[in-house]
């Protein structure tokens, strides 16, 4: 969920380890062109990848890996986030309370995302399709690479969550009443579907879901931001530890009305693989067709706290520092102006 660090070019020094010998980078060609193969240890990850390679240049594997290591890094990111969180609120649920209670859930969607963010480094640690494109407004993330990043995201929310049933279906079939039955919330008191994505509150209104998760969604940009800025006080290595506090801290303060979803491939992936294990159509239904809110409100709270933190605090890089506050950019319809190069709006 923070922005990708992007490595220095020039070539790292060596890496030491007290009591053993160092390893040195020995950038590794094939035709001219660099090879992508496996490296060992005691390499610094933040060197650039063409200092990383060994030997082996032809391994089809590790050339397939360099191109989708960001992909591949948003699934697991998000794979990660859904195993903790959904196996939290599972836990919870099925064992009506012995095992956990709301702030239990609070603390497992919490520590979802400081692992996954630990996990998802390379590409920048979005974990969220709202994030991805709140960082393509402000952050000049390259707008080619949100589609790839939103369904990896999704696949890994899918892939987790369907192990999450797998983990818990005896206990699933014991709770619900028989290993037929599948029950959506609102429509059952044993319902179990509520553990996989997220249901509003029964008095909650359409205008209320929204208001809910948008501005859960503006409070967890604006923090991601301020964590980030090193011109304001800044969290640096310490980025995934303080948004565990943050997630910890929207889940115990906003998460109550709609189960603070603030991301659609946390709630969509996992509704879709509920409604395909047999929950049926009601996934869909229930909340009064309450589905699209998830998938909507993050990108709209996201922008927005984006949005607030540049305007008022921000004096580094971003549309909103530019003429107009990035609305030039409309007058200049080219290639150039739009690949996210603000300062061609001036």
């Amino acid at each position: 969920m923070a922005d990708k660090h992007e490595s220095p070019a020039s070539t790292p020094p060596t890496t030491h380890v007290e009591g053993v010998q160092p390893h040195h980078y020995r950038p590794s060609t094939v035709d001219g062109q660099p090879a992508y193969a496996e490296h060992g240890a005691l390499v610094d990850h933040k060197g650039p990848q063409e200092e990383l390679v060994q030997s082996e240049p032809d391994l089809l594997w590790s050339r397939i890996r360099h191109y989708m290591r960001e992909p591949f890094s948003e699934f697991f990111g998000v794979f990660i986030l859904i195993l903790f969180g959904d196996g939290v609120v599972a836990q919870v649920v099925l064992s009506g309370g012995k095992k956990g209670d709301y702030q239990s859930i609070s603390w497992g969607w919490g520590l979802g995302v400081m692992l996954g963010v630990y996990s998802s480094g390379i590409s920048g640690a979005h974990i969220n399709p709202a994030v991805t494109f709140a960082n393509c407004v402000f952050r000049k993330f390259p707008w080619r690479k949100f589609f790839p990043y939103m369904i990896a995201q999704i696949l890994g929310a899918m892939c987790a969550s369907a192990i999450v049933y797998a983990n818990y279906k005896s206990a699933i079939d014991v709770f619900e009443g028989g290993a037929d039955i599948r029950t959506v919330p609102g429509y059952s008191e044993t319902a179990t579907a509520g553990i996989f994505c997220t249901y509003p509150a029964p008095f909650m209104t359409k205008t209320g879901q929204f208001f809910s998760e948008f501005i859960a969604s503006t409070i967890l940009m604006f923090l991601i931001y301020a964590l980030k800025d090193d011109g304001n006080i800044g969290a640096g290595p310490l980025i995934p530890l303080c948004l565990f506090f943050v997630i910890f801290g929207i889940g115990a303060c906003f998460g109550w009305e709609t189960g603070y979803a603030i991301n659609l491939a946390r709630d969509f992936g996992p509704r879709l693989v509920s409604y395909m294990i047999g929950y049926g159509t009601n996934v869909w239904k229930a909340g009064d067709y309450y589905f699209w809110v998830p998938m909507v409100a993050p990108f709209f709270g996201c922008t927005f706290g984006g949005f607030l933190y540049d305007t008022f605090l921000f004096t580094g890089e971003s549309p909103i520092n530019t003429p107009g506050m990035g609305l030039m950019r409309f007058t200049q319809l080219n290639k150039k102006t739009w690949s996210n190069t603000y300062q061609s709006a001036a």
